[in-house]
């Protein structure tokens, strides 16, 4: 049984807010507020610590998928100081979703993401 509550939902939206931004002045105000300074972000392709590298990870993404939005899929699920969550990467012109997959997040005492653990179910194939 999990135990979904807002403080999980707040900080599932801000880090939806931090993935969405593309402008460089709100990706870092939105980091900020996402995570802890010291916060990381680990996935198959990356593994960085600090707002500066989740940043520069997250513009990476928009530089590799133009035009694409991060969206929730589901609910967020989570018990203690930690939460789960699906997304896809959907292209705003056409609605398809290229990529997907699921993160865990842990959470400080004030909500702000300490880690990600993020795992990527669909992937664009590539030749």
């Amino acid at each position: 049984m999990s135990v979904n509550t807002d403080r999980h939902e707040s900080a599932a939206a801000r880090y939806f807010e931090a993935w969405n931004a593309t402008e460089p002045q709100a990706l870092a105000k939105a980091v900020a507020a996402a995570w802890t300074a010291d916060g990381g972000y680990t996935d198959p392709l990356a593994d960085v610590t600090g707002h500066e590298q989740i940043a520069a990870v997250i513009a990476a993404a928009h530089a590799q998928f133009p035009g694409f939005v991060f969206r929730p899929l589901g609910v967020v699920d989570g018990h203690h100081d930690t939460a789960r969550f699906a997304w896809e990467l959907v292209n705003e012109a056409d609605g398809s979703a290229p990529v997907a997959g699921f993160d865990v997040v842990t959470l400080t005492e004030d909500g702000r993401i300490q880690k990600v653990f993020g795992f990527l179910d669909r992937v664009p194939v590539t030749a």
